[in-house]
């Protein structure tokens, strides 16, 4: 299996096979589930902001990102990747 790092921001790369979602920050306003997620999240010290201006969140395995990349972009070079 080729190993595929998708950059999410700064300097940070996330293998592919680690993704579990990638989210519009824009439901946060939207939904309180959303919002209880990333609180805890950031409780528990599992959430990492890349950007002041987040547009997406990306959920791993192990850590949620806060991205400056929207969650349309994310997805379209996910999708780039070879199967």
């Amino acid at each position: 299996m080729i190993a595929i790092l998708l950059h999410i921001g700064q300097d940070i790369s996330i293998f592919s096979k680690d993704i579990v979602a990638i989210i519009d920050y824009s439901t946060i306003q939207e939904s309180e589930s959303n919002q209880e997620f990333l609180k805890t999240a950031e409780e528990e010290g599992f959430l990492m902001s890349l950007t002041d201006k987040p547009h997406s969140f990306v959920v791993t395995i192990d850590r949620i990102y806060l991205s400056p990349i929207s969650a349309i972009t994310l997805a379209k070079r996910v999708g780039e990747f070879p199967k």
